[in-house]
């Protein structure tokens, strides 16, 4: 699977790139920015493993999170603040960072700080989101919406194309399959990959099980490490997950963030798992088993 490479970071923070056959690069940390101190201790301890396992990674965390199933729910500590605290952690950390965006009208602000602007997966096809992270001129994590299949992902690159920006990551998050209930189709890396630009995993989001407890989404944590493994043996350039230190008592996404003490065994197999891939590729070549006509 040979992609485009991208290049995630400006100013003094290390670059990350992604794409063909680079290490795998890491995107994680807690779902929504709960304080500055969560946050701060949070980017410290992902840091360390990232370090010690030599894995390129860069930061994520929200400053709003506009897709929560209750009015009442934790939605984020807001654009100015959420934003302050991740200028901040860039600085702290020398690390790339990324929030998502929910409203064009964050977009200028949000490519300010970040380093790599995502799109919910929800609005992937939203043509005015598209067009705001696109005009940001950052790097942009395009995820595929429950909703959709992979190959109708090139619609949503070809418009972000279009805005000027070819600088997309694509990810697949899971499949609705029937009520409150998400699966993966592995398939997903090399019909994405087609575009000519790098895919991604996202292992929390994919174990969730939508609204499933009323106003509030369940999960299957346990199915992460399974899930990690098979997608990186499949083939992808980066894999996603969310962490946190005490998972019952996240303000968001409770019930899929992975805990952060097993983060470092998970991280350890994928990049294992990554380099045994790339190089089988390099002694037997790649697959090019051909459909037959």
């Amino acid at each position: 699977m040979v992609s485009k490479i991208i290049e995630v970071g400006y100013g003094t923070v290390n670059k990350v790139r992604i794409g063909d056959k680079l290490p795998l690069v890491f995107i994680g940390g807690p779902c929504a920015i709960e304080s500055k101190e969560h946050t701060f201790m949070m980017a410290k301890r992902v840091k360390d493993i990232c370090d010690k396992l030599d894995i390129p990674w860069i930061f994520k965390a929200c400053y709003d999170k506009d897709c929560r199933s209750a009015p009442d729910s934790f939605h984020g500590l807001g654009i100015e603040g959420g934003l302050k605290i991740l200028s901040e952690v860039r600085e702290e950390f020398g690390v790339p960072v990324t929030s998502d965006f929910s409203d064009p009208a964050w977009g200028d602000a949000t490519g300010k700080v970040c380093d790599l602007v995502q799109v919910p997966a929800y609005l992937c096809r939203q043509t005015s989101i598209l067009r705001a992270a696109a005009l940001t001129k950052k790097p942009i994590h395009l995820k595929k919406g429950q909703f959709m299949s992979p190959w109708n992902m090139k619609n949503s690159v070809r418009k972000i194309e279009s805005f000027g920006n070819d600088q997309v990551l694509l990810t697949d998050r899971g499949t609705f399959f029937g009520y409150n209930m998400l699966v993966n189709d592995f398939k997903c890396f090399p019909i994405m990959a087609e575009t000519g630009y790098p895919v991604c995993f996202d292992a929390t989001h994919s174990i969730q099980l939508p609204t499933s407890m009323g106003n509030i989404s369940g999960g299957q944590r346990e199915y992460i490490p399974h899930l990690v493994r098979g997608a990186v043996a499949t083939g992808i350039n980066a894999l996603f997950m969310e962490v946190h230190n005490d998972p019952p008592n996240a303000m968001s996404d409770a019930n899929t963030v992975l805990d952060i003490k097993y983060l470092e065994r998970i991280l350890a197999q994928a990049k294992h798992m990554h380099e045994q891939r790339i190089e089988l590729l390099e002694k037997w070549g790649e697959d090019n088993v051909h459909r037959e006509q």
